[in-house]
Order: C-alpha cells, then sequence, then structure tokens
C-alpha cells in the first residue's frame, strides 16, 4: 500500500488505481450538482458513490490493521490509536463516514446535505498517492516557520491598515467603513492586490494611506510565495544528488566530478 524507495510494482499500481479512483469520485460530486446531469445520470453516480465508499472503507481498515509495521505505530493498541489521529487518517476516516451516519442515526435531512459536502474532502487522500502532493506536504512541513513569520507580518500590516482607513474614511464613507471591521475587507482585497473596487479612499488622507499599504502589500504579499519557491528548489536540488557508496562524496547534478579521486582512479583504469 506504500511505495518504498527500492520500488515496489504492486504498490505503484495501487496508487494509480486508488488516484483513479478519488479522481473519478470527486468529478462525480462536482458533476451531480448539475440538476440535469443528477436526473439523467442518478444511478450511475450512486453506483460510483457507493464503490468508491466500499474502497475508502476496506482500505482505511486495512492501514489501520497493518499500520503497526511502521515502528511509531508498532503498538498493537496505542499504535493503532496514534494512528487513527494522524492527519492522513483521519482524511482517510471523513472520506466515507459520512456515507454511514444517515444510516446509523436518524438526522434532519438538512445536515445530512451538509455532510454530503464532506465528500470533496477526498481530494485530499491523493497526498497519499500523488507524488506532487507529498512534496507539497514536505515543503510545508520544512517551512512552516518562515511562511508562520510572514503571515504573522501581513496580519499585523492587516490590522494596522484597516484601523488607520477606519479612522480616515469613516465620517466620510460611515456606510462602507462603518468599522474596523468593515474596513478589513478593505484591507484584504487590497493587501491581495485584487481590487474588487466595492470600497475604496475618497478623502485625501485615505488615499494616502491607501497608496502606501499598497506600495508595502506588493512586498510583503510576496514573502510567503517566496518561501514556498525556495522550499520546492531545495528539494529539487536534493533528488539531483548523488552519494558516492565508497567515500560518501556528493556529487551534484547527475555530474561526474572529475576531482573525485575515485573517480580519477576509475579513469586511468580504464585508460591502462
Amino acid at each position: 500500500m506504500e511505495e518504498s524507495p527500492k520500488g515496489n510494482a504492486a504498490a505503484h499500481y495501487f496508487n494509480i488505481f486508488m488516484t483513479i479512483i478519488i479522481v473519478g469520485n470527486v468529478l462525480t460530486v462536482i458533476l451531480e450538482t448539475s440538476p440535469p446531469l443528477h436526473a439523467r445520470y442518478f444511478s450511475l453516480f450512486s453506483a460510483i458513490d457507493i464503490i468508491s465508499i466500499t474502497i475508502f472503507t476496506i482500505e482505511y481498515f486495512l492501514r489501520l490493521w497493518i499500520c503497526n509495521v511502521n515502528p511509531a505505530y508498532q503498538h498493537p493498541v496505542t499504535g493503532r490509536i496514534r494512528y487513527a489521529i494522524t492527519p492522513l487518517a483521519l482524511i482517510d476516516l471523513f472520506a466515507f463516514l459520512p456515507f454511514y451516519i444517515p444510516l446509523i442515526i436518524p438526522l434532519d435531512l438538512r445536515f445530512i446535505r451538509i455532510l454530503r459536502l464532506f465528500r470533496l474532502i477526498r481530494v485530499l487522500k491523493l497526498g497519499h498517492y500523488s507524488d506532487a502532493m507529498k512534496l507539497i506536504n514536505k515543503v510545508l512541513s520544512k517551512t512552516k516557520e518562515q511562511i508562520l513569520v510572514a503571515f504573522t507580518v501581513l496580519f499585523v500590516i492587516l490590522v494596522l491598515s484597516s484601523t488607520f482607513m477606519y479612522y480616515a474614511e469613516h465620517e466620510a464613507q460611515p456606510e462602507k467603513f462603518g468599522s474596523i471591521p468593515d474596513s478589513m475587507w478593505w484591507a484584504i482585497v487590497t493587501l491581495g492586490t485584487v481590487g474588487y473596487g466595492d470600497i475604496y479612499p475618497i478623502t485625501p488622507l485615505g488615499k494616502i494611506l491607501g497608496g502606501i499599504v499598497v506600495t508595502i502589500c506588493i512586498a510583503v504579499f510576496a514573502l510567503p510565495a517566496a518561501i514556498l519557491s525556495a522550499g520546492f528548489i531545495e528539494e529539487n536540488q536534493k533528488k539531483n544528488v548523488i552519494i558516492c557508496p565508497a567515500c560518501g562524496h556528493r556529487i551534484e547534478g547527475h555530474e561526474k566530478d572529475h576531482n573525485h579521486p575515485e573517480e580519477k582512479a576509475t579513469n586511468q583504469d580504464r585508460k591502462s
């Protein structure tokens, strides 16, 4: 069920199969919101839902059963409990649990419709099988401190800019800048460089503040993107590093290091 670094054909095909099931299931959830498609293909949509739910259920309990193969969850009881509360295990659980709840507990129909929205969480299951999702998770894990700092700076700028704009525009536009929370909508749209145009300053002081905020946010809002880009570059560079089994020498970019003593000796042997 998990691909090993050495490669495993069965695990590889299992991952492909599960990826197809997940993508097909999510597309079904999206398409069935169209009334004509829902009415025409109701039986097909229901069959796909039941089949995928069955597969997800079996997969979850299989993973729960064999998780103690991993040394981190080797205890037969507490190990399985610790595995069950990991983020990926919870995603697997919520991918099929809402299907069974109405069958066990009588619920209001409106609440059942809310539970059906949880079906879209199945797209997060791709993290189990997609190398791209695994790479994103690894980059986010390594850069979480820097991203937290960047978002903290953004939050401070958001609070300050919305507060200053409230005092600058409140008297001129009480219906739009009626409170600091109302001003935060303008600040969020401005910081995101979206600019819907529904709220904007009209006083001279407000325009000056707006120009300052726009200038600052262009630089600050790019921080998370720059941090993530650096993380992706670092991870890609790691893939291009070969470690010599003889001496542990790092050979960058899949290229031969002609200064490497073992490489020189090999070349000399070939010449002789």
